[in-house]
């Protein structure tokens, strides 16, 4: 419980050190609107699209009457829809970290320097580190795909489909987006995507007290754009947690 509750107070903190940098926040609000309004137009296509994919993947019904058909097809359109929920949730966070690199990375010094010593960041191109953020994103998503397909077939289950299956989807979700978030400042300190899982998997409940509450936020409409600036903020505060480096932080508001 020790780690769950630290990884809620970073993400907490995250959000409070954003309210006493205006100027910055909004500056680091343009990459989630812009990705917000991406996922946004998918989403809409695919609630208008959703029950014909329904119809066409259950041909077997044709012949059902009326109740039994309905219930199936809607039942398996609702599914499908909340599996693209998933998977925008999934993904809107390294898709938004891909957009505003060069937003997040200035964000992440700017809390690392007020935090306290900044380490040595490797010197790479603008396009090299978009290239290895890009690559990292898609072996995440690879990773969390092994969780989610199987969930959303556990959707089906009567009960545990409707009770279990959200609370486990959602410690999922919260797991990879600390994964995601903490990429910027782990980057800054030399550590790749395989020593980044390799620590959060020794601290789970770190990550989880952080993104899981995360992941909940994301599903509210466009909460997602207000509290990417705070999770980036907090992911460094956090990253700076797992590598035993003070985190002084005087200038943040009071109560942090």
């Amino acid at each position: 419980m020790g780690d769950l509750a630290t990884g809620l107070r970073y993400f907490a903190r995250g959000q409070r050190w954003m309210v006493g940098h205006g100027r910055l926040y909004a500056f680091c609000l343009i990459p989630a609107l812009i990705a917000l309004v991406l996922y946004l137009a998918a989403l809409v296509a695919l609630a208008f699209h959703v029950g014909d994919f329904a119809a066409w993947a259950t041909p077997f019904a044709a012949d059902w009457s009326d109740g039994p058909r309905a219930a199936l097809r809607v039942s398996l359109a609702l599914l499908l829809f909340l599996f693209g929920l998933l998977l925008a949730l999934l993904t809107f966070t390294a898709v938004t970290l891909l957009i505003g690199d060069p937003f997040y990375e200035s964000l992440s010094e700017k809390v690392d320097e007020e935090a306290g010593p900044v380490p040595d960041a490797p010197e790479l191109p603008l396009w090299r580190e978009l290239w290895i953020s890009l690559i990292d994103s898609a072996r995440v998503l690879g990773r969390a795909l092994l969780f989610t397909v199987p969930l959303f077939l556990l959707g089906f289950v009567p009960f545990i489909g409707q009770t279990v299956v959200p609370v486990l989807g959602f410690m999922v979700s919260g797991y990879f987006l600390t994964v995601e978030l903490t990429s910027v400042a782990m980057r800054r300190r030399g550590a790749d995507l395989h020593r980044r899982l390799a620590m959060l998997r020794a601290r789970r409940g770190l990550a989880w007290g952080f993104g899981t509450p995360l992941a909940v936020c994301f599903v509210v409409p466009f909460a997602a754009v207000f509290l990417m600036p705070g999770a980036v903020a907090g992911a460094t505060l956090l990253t700076r947690e797992m590598f035993g480096e003070n985190v002084t932080d005087e200038r943040a508001p009071a109560g942090v």
